[in-house]
């Protein structure tokens, strides 16, 4: 079975940072694509970012040159390296990751999500 636990969320001011991780087990997960999506009060949940086994990215527009997604396969973790951040950045942010199609926990796993507020 499939876990993905996030962790690093919190209150940050205006223009702050946060590094959200994202943890997966079991280790040695074949993680494929591996991203971060967001939900704020009221609205549906969006793409932030994702980032492809292969290297390539695809961040939203109103996150660009501002957060990052990076991933450690080693400790089957992913990361959102989040500055500049802003109020309206405010949600719960999810981790998602897509398991390689040859592996027997192949699937698409959704973390439980970490709030993010962002207020001074």
């Amino acid at each position: 079975q499939v876990q993905l636990v996030e962790s690093g969320g919190g209150l940050v001011q205006p223009g702050g940072s946060l590094r959200l991780s994202c943890a997966a087990s079991p280790s040695g997960l074949a993680m494929n694509t591996v991203g971060w999506y967001r939900q704020a009060p009221g609205k549906e949940r969006e793409l932030v970012g994702i980032l492809a086994s292969g290297g390539s990215t695809n961040y939203a527009d109103f996150v660009k040159g501002r957060f990052t997604v990076s991933r450690d396969n080693a400790r089957s973790t992913v990361y959102l390296q989040m500055n500049s951040l802003k109020p309206e950045d405010t949600g719960v942010y999810y981790c998602n990751v897509r398991v390689a199609e040859w592996s027997r926990l192949r699937g698409n796993y959704w973390g439980q999500g970490t709030q993010v507020t962002v207020s001074s």
